[in-house]
């Protein structure tokens, strides 16, 4: 009996320590005002969104600039990124405060910072809810192209824990975009893509295809 009873024991803590581990790797970190101002390069991403995953395999790379407003809780972004060769940007406010950061119209973002290995990069989770569908997206960005084997391999069990596909890496040796291009309205456009319902199975049938030829 007390072989039994030690046996279930075990397995409990084995079953136990991957949540554990998942705990404290999902565990929002704070994250000041000041640390998020200034350049960002995408380097690395996984998202549910229908169509995400082969949008970001067309991406040759995404920079974004964080600039403080007028408000002290509101943030602008300017956010440019190449897609097969063109360049375009976008740019959007966002409220920040409490290591939180929050678009509350047309569609519902919130994003929180997760820990890293990378001393200059931001692990970021966002929950998106627009009408009745909820999509989760985990990203990485950093002050450099590119991050250490240590954090990418953090970022994928980040990814792991959230149930997620495996993160899709940049190529930190991508030409980036030029600063000069004059933004467009990013909040219409994001709006956009999440509500182009019609799609998402096809969407979905793309994913899967990319993930199929580039894996």
């Amino acid at each position: 009996m007390k072989c039994v009873v030690v046996l279930l024991s075990l397995l409990s803590l084995g079953r136990s320590a991957p949540l554990s581990s998942c705990d404290a790797l999902l565990k929002p970190i704070n994250i000041s005002k000041e640390e998020m101002l200034g350049s960002w390069m995408f380097v690395g991403v996984s998202s549910d969104i229908p169509g995400s995953r082969s949008l970001f395999y067309l991406l040759s790379s995404v920079w974004l600039n964080v600039t403080p407003t007028s408000k002290s809780n509101v943030l602008r972004i300017v956010q440019s990124q190449k897609v097969l060769g063109k360049c375009s940007s976008i740019s959007y406010d966002v409220i920040f405060e409490n290591s939180t950061l929050i678009i509350e119209q047309p569609f519902y973002l919130k994003e929180t910072y997760l820990p890293t290995e990378c001393a200059d990069c931001l692990a970021i989770r966002e929950d998106i809810t627009t009408g009745n569908d909820s999509f989760t997206s985990l990203l990485m960005c950093s002050r450099s192209r590119s991050i250490s084997p240590a954090a990418v391999e953090m970022l994928k069990k980040q990814a792991e824990c959230l149930q997620m596909s495996a993160p899709i890496m940049s190529d930190p040796t991508s030409e980036l975009c030029p600063e000069d291009i004059t933004p467009t309205d990013g909040i219409s456009f994001i709006s956009s893509v999440l509500e182009a319902k019609l799609g998402q199975k096809f969407a979905k049938f793309l994913d899967t295809i990319f993930d199929t030829f580039r894996s």
